[in-house]
């Protein structure tokens, strides 16, 4: 017994010998990911300035092809670096120039059957994915792809921010999951989700005082599924779980079935000793290539939309009208006719509607259902985008009658089928001049750049939810001040609404009221990044708003050249500095009920004086402050100092 003890522990000290490890560093020396083959299986670890971020993570995909999970041995097969230089227009800056490191590792199994790893180094961020080849057994020219084993093993430490992602087919006319579940804040790793399902993308980490982490994925097309986090498990993390089987009604595999050569999306992964980098950082378009040229230049602007508080009885032609006066008054270049409409105004009435708005300067976006099959949301117009035959008369007859735009809702799963549906309808309606929105579905993953006419997702609990409840009204400042840190950090976000109704009711007296102040709304179109973006005003409301606020949100951009990070917590506030035009515009929330005094710093406007749009110190009884603008002058240093009031919001504006 002892000799084969002596025998097996030499024998496990060959094999580590055998094992090949390699690191490679950012270009600025500060991330360090190291990449392994102990053991036959392939993982990687991740250091930031010398602290570990994450811990022995698992890379590696099951296939049917071949099993790229145990028996490999490594190889470098490229290592270079380059400067990463490209544009972009709907996003949170307009042009991007990094250093960075590509790597190409090769991973051969014991049938000898190969998998790429491509790893994206940055200094900030690591992206990689996996690239099948075409085997010369039985060349086969295709493959699907049952899962992965890619994980995320974070410090023990670690807590949480987390949406959980819940079973299909349930909730409200069985149109779950729609991606938007309540997220966790400062959670422990081992608690379980929610629903039992793991977690929604993106998954923000608190490594305590060693940093941050943000965990997403980008690049997914027609071409693979939408993927999620499992739960915890303990020494292994988080694993990549695709689709569940019930999804889309229960139509399709949860499986990926790609054409070889054929590569997966990327995995990304951001990290910074603060919330800075997490907040600028561009790694879901650094890695992804525009699929289509645009076929015209799409306005960015804002737009009015009369169902967050008018709500269905208001998808008539009389009241649209009041809202396109609304958007012409205040200079907006659309606004957003909700469901209903075919049946409530009808189509010749909607041609009328779209030919009066023009001559105003304004111009139409439309609602559509989906789906005719995947779930029981009954909203028309039906049984259209899901069909190519359907969708392209409709939308020649949108681009005949002069709309702009469309947003398309309820869709409720990360199959591949559909994945390709977002795909084809993007792809479709560039060819007819419009724009997209999506609602009630999953988080865009670089669409950004991939396709150009597409604005913006909803893809978490949105505006309609604090019409909806008081409680959820209450919360509006928990997650107004989150989403800079995560579900916006990685893709435009539409909220819908800068909302300026403080009861929620059309006539702004009934229901339950707003909790967050005027100037917290005003300050959240600026800390919420979205390219076409919604200013919830109404007619009967707007010219209540003291002058001061109607200029500002008369002026509000929506597309940023900067974005830099200033101040903030997650869930609890959040200062936001973006740069438009040759300006610079810091919006600050607060979503606490304490009041946050601040020193910021703001070298972008060091020496001068700036418009301070701010909220005064509540009275005793009164339910929202009154807000006022002000100058406030910013010291040579940058230095400034601050209050933002409790559930109350600050901006500054300055060149």
């Amino acid at each position: 017994m002892k000799k084969t003890f002596i025998l097996s522990l030499s024998m496990m000290v060959a094999l580590s010998s055998w094992a090949t490890e390699k690191n490679f560093a950012s270009p600025n020396g500060k991330l360090v990911v190291t990449v392994s083959d102990d053991g036959g299986r392939a993982t990687y670890q991740l250091t930031y300035d010398g602290k570990q971020m994450l811990g022995t993570s698992s890379l590696g995909l099951k296939t049917n092809i071949g099993d790229f999970t145990q028996g490999l041995t490594m190889t470098v097969k490229t290592d270079e670096e380059f400067t990463n230089k490209y544009s972009m227009t709907r996003t949170k800056t307009s042009r991007v120039e990094q250093q960075a490191r590509r790597v190409t590792l090769s991973f051969t199994n014991k049938k000898e059957r190969t998998i790429e790893v491509d790893f994206y180094i940055a200094n900030n961020d690591v992206a990689y994915r996996y690239r099948l080849l075409r085997p010369k057994q039985n060349n086969p020219k295709c493959a699907v792809i049952y899962g992965e084993v890619s994980s995320f093993n974070l410090p023990t430490h670690t807590t949480t921010f987390l949406s959980p992602q819940i079973q299909p087919m349930t909730g409200w006319e069985r149109t779950k999951p729609s991606y938007e579940e309540v997220f966790s804040s400062d959670a422990p790793m081992d608690k379980k989700s929610q629903y039992g399902v793991g977690y929604t993308f993106p998954a923000l980490f608190h490594v305590g005082t060693d940093g941050w982490v943000l965990v997403s994925e980008t690049g997914v097309s027609g071409e693979y599924v939408g993927a999620r986090l499992s739960d915890y498990q303990a020494g292994k993390g988080y694993t990549i779980a695709y689709p569940q089987e019930g999804e889309m009604n229960g139509n399709g595999t949860p499986w990926a079935a790609i054409s070889l050569p054929g590569e997966t999306p990327w995995r990304t992964i951001t990290v910074g000793a603060t919330l800075a980098p997490i907040v600028e950082t561009t790694i879901p378009y650094d890695v992804v290539e525009e699929q289509y040229a645009s076929s015209e230049n799409y306005k960015p602007g804002r737009y009015t939309w009369s169902w967050l508080i008018w709500q269905d009885g208001s998808i008539n032609y009389d009241d649209q009208v009041k809202f396109v006066d609304l958007a012409a008054k205040m200079g907006y270049e659309y606004n957003l006719v909700d469901n209903w409409w075919d049946t409530q105004i009808g189509r010749e009435r909607i041609e009328q509607l779209s030919k009066y708005a023009q001559s105003k300067g304004v111009s139409l976006m439309l609602w559509y259902n989906s789906n005719g099959f995947e779930n029981d949301a009954p909203q028309g117009p039906r049984n259209i985008m899901h069909r190519a035959i359907n969708r392209k008369k409709e939308m020649a007859w949108l681009q005949k009658i002069g709309v702009k735009g469309i947003k398309v809702d309820f869709f409720a799963g990360d199959k591949q089928q559909t994945m390709q549906l977002y795909e084809d309808i993007l792809s479709d309606a560039n060819d007819f001049g419009l724009q997209v929105i999506f609602h009630g579905c999953t988080l865009p993953r670089g669409w950004e750049r991939m396709y150009p006419n597409f604005v913006a997702s909803e893809a978490a609990l949105a505006s309609e939810n604090v019409f909806f409840t008081s409680e959820h009204a209450q919360r509006e400042g928990y997650d107004m001040a989150l989403h800079p840190f995560g579900r916006n950090a990685v893709a435009s976000f539409d909220w819908g609404g800068v909302m300026m109704n403080r009861m929620m009711s059309k006539d702004n007296k009934s229901r339950h009221r707003r909790y967050t102040s005027d100037v917290f709304e005003m300050a959240t179109g600026i800390t919420n990044q979205c390219s076409v973006n919604c200013v919830e005003v109404t007619p009967n409301v707007v010219d209540e708003l003291p002058q001061h606020q109607i200029d500002f949100l008369r002026q509000l951009p929506t597309t940023w050249d900067e974005t830099k990070f200033i101040d903030g917590y997650p869930t609890k506030y959040a200062v936001v500095a973006r740069k438009s035009g040759g300006k610079w515009y810091v919006g600050g929330i607060n979503g606490t009920n304490e009041a946050k005094h601040l020193n910021l710093n703001l070298p972008m406007l060091a020496g001068k004086t700036v418009q301070y749009y701010l909220d005064k110190k509540a009275k005793k009884g009164q339910m929202w402050p009154d807000s006022e603008l002000r100058t406030l002058k910013v010291d040579r240093n940058g230095k400034v100092k601050v209050t933002i009031q409790p559930m109350g919001g600050i901006v500054l504006v300055g060149e």
